[in-house]
């Protein structure tokens, strides 16, 4: 028989073979114009797998800025990177790899990006608003198809009706937060619909607009801050100006007026080393630097400590100690006996216990010009093959030793230079250690007469100095604040519940009050067991009901009335019209 209705069935089907009315090779399919394919391009770009998948291709085109020297960071790096690699170092200038965070490419993502979190997050705004303003969804035919679902008795002597059972049900889920709409409470069988948890929506929001405001704030930062160094030797000023920089790294839409005329002077700088310890003797372990600072020219002088890791903010940007060392002050007078130059040099740290190298560029010198080139040693000692090294990072025994040249230093060129390295290849050598006349060797207070009659060099002291890092991040804070708000928006999405709940009330015949409810999450909740338990326990409080006993554990569904729960005081009647509607349930049971 069943073989026979499935050929009938089949025999009935109608024909669609190729050139047959209505298969599927005569359909013609509608064209899209332009203002369909933008419709269309538009959906795709603001879903949020796209917005996810542009995330994603964000962080992995930031990687070339770790992996390749940057322009903005250091020109000179780049430049010197770009000799080294011939072969693929232009290739890779080209792709901008070296100016990877202002490239077209890293922009446009960033762009697209924005665009489709911004086209995400308003829709979503949009509809969640009047979600919210919407009345919860109407009771559904049959409560017993939700997955928490469970009955009450209120015996006839109690005085409580339906419509009076509803109205103090909505009292109780209206304290648990629930949004309730009263329905039918002059009817035969009153209900009630309520609704919570749109905070969750609410933080998803929150979550997904604070990443909107952490692009903007960086982009801010990137278009209208600015970061620079300077070294600062004890006694010197900083003035924040451009000239003022060692060197500075504006913003894409930098202007010079941004710079608050602020400064700052070095008054001295300590140090203290550890000096109990085997294993780290003679290691640094406090820097602390007195300093003193001007809002700007007029107002009055401020004294300020600098720390690591405790910056001093002036004129909106954040002032950073970022290194120390030791400023060997030396004295140059050329063959004519003339001054060419006096003052600290700054010696970059090159060894354990401050051993620095040092350079000396003297352009001003006449006849020729003179350079130096050595190291300084906080305290000299001589190790058995004749070689100088520190042995203490404090100022036991200071020497300067150097090695000295005469000729054109190419500072007149205009090619920039690097002021801590000497190129010798174009320089012809007054003092080495392999030349007759030997190297030089000096302590503080002593002086050397170069020769061939090129001048005088004499060590007068020696001072400390210190590194400063300077930025300025307008959308610094409110980058950290969006970001806090995402911690707080995720927060709120991952455990806060969307929930509906539904209450049906009925009369007996006998006079009893029949109850009924039903519980359904949006989403996935393990703690809907729970929270249907913690709504049956009080209702039955508030009708002085005995719950009686509650087997489902927490998780549990109930998926058919055979699962139905009573209260003990009306175990034997639960047929009744109130408990067992029929038909089928509403079209809203999970909207």
């Amino acid at each position: 028989m069943s073989e026979r209705v499935n050929v009938d069935k089949k025999s009935s089907a109608p024909v669609t073979g190729a050139g047959a009315p209505g298969s599927k090779a005569d359909a013609a399919l509608p064209a899209l114009g332009p203002k369909e394919m933008l419709r269309w391009a538009w959906t795709q770009l603001t879903s949020m797998r796209t917005a996810l998948f542009l995330l994603l291709l964000l962080a992995v085109a930031a990687v070339p800025g770790s992996l390749f020297p940057q322009r903005p960071a250091n020109p000179a790096v780049v430049t010197q990177y770009i000799k080294d690699n011939p072969d693929y170092g232009k290739l890779l200038d080209t792709l901008q790899l070296y100016d990877v965070y202002s490239s077209a490419w890293f922009s446009a993502i960033y762009l697209l990006l924005f665009i489709s979190l911004i086209g995400c997050v308003v829709p979503r705004a949009i509809a969640h608003y009047r979600a919210m303003r919407s009345q919860p969804p109407r009771t559904p035919k049959r409560l017993s198809r939700l997955p928490e679902y469970g009955t009450l008795v209120i015996p006839a002597d109690a005085g409580i009706p339906a419509p009076a059972a509803i109205h103090s049900a909505a009292g109780l889920l209206r304290k648990r937060g629930y949004r309730v709409e009263v329905r039918d409470d002059d009817g035969a069988r009153p209900s009630l619909g309520a609704e919570r948890g749109f905070l969750k929506e609410v933080g998803n929001l929150v979550f997904h607009t604070s990443l909107i405001g952490v692009l903007v704030s960086v982009a801010a930062g990137g278009l209208f801050g600015y970061s620079g160094q300077r070294i600062l030797v004890e006694g010197d000023t900083f003035v924040n100006t451009l000239v003022g920089y060692d060197q500075f790294n504006p913003g894409t839409n930098f202007q010079s007026s941004q710079l608050q005329p602020y400064s700052i002077q070095l008054d001295k700088f300590d140090i203290t080393f550890d000096r109990e310890s085997r294993g780290k003797f003679g290691q640094p372990i406090d820097f602390s630097a007195a300093v003193t600072t001007k809002e700007n020219p007029d107002a009055p002088a401020r004294q300020e400590t600098l720390k690591v890791n405790d910056p001093i903010t002036l004129g909106g940007t954040s002032i950073y100690l970022t290194g120390n060392g030791y400023a060997p002050v030396v004295t140059i007078r050329d063959g004519a006996g003339n001054v060419a130059m006096q003052g600290p040099v700054v010696a970059k740290l090159q060894g354990d216990n401050y051993y620095s190298s040092v350079v000396i560029k003297v352009p001003d010198a006449k006849p020729d010009q003179l350079g130096f080139a050595g190291f300084f040693l906080p305290t000299a000692f001589v190790s058995n093959e004749g070689v100088s090294f520190s042995g203490d990072p404090e100022l036991f025994n200071p020497q300067l030793t150097l090695n000295s040249y005469y000729g054109d230093l190419g500072l007149d060129d205009g090619a920039p230079q690097n002021v801590f390295e000497l190129d010798v290849k174009d320089l012809t050598p007054l003092n080495a250690r392999n030349l007759d006349a030997g190297g030089i060797t000096l302590a503080p207070g002593t002086s050397y007469t170069l020769p061939e009659g090129k001048g005088t060099i004499s060590f007068d002291g020696v001072k400390r100095y210190i590194g400063v890092d300077i930025h300025h991040n307008p959308g610094q804070a409110y980058a950290l604040v969006f970001a806090l708000l995402a911690v707080a928006g995720l927060i709120l999405s991952l455990y806060v519940n969307r929930r509906r709940v539904w209450i049906r009330t009925g009369t007996h015949e006998d006079g009893r009050t029949m109850v009924e409810y039903g519980l359904l999450a949006r989403g996935e909740d393990h703690r809907l067991a729970a929270e249907a338990a913690a709504l049956r326990q009080l209702l039955g409080g508030e009708w002085q009901l005995d719950p009686g006993p509650d087997t489902a554990q927490p998780g549990d569904s109930q998926q058919t009335p055979s699962s139905v729960r009573e209260n003990s005081a009306g175990a034997a009647a639960t047929a009744g019209p109130a408990t067992t509607p029929a038909g089928p349930p509403g079209p809203e049971k999970d909207q």
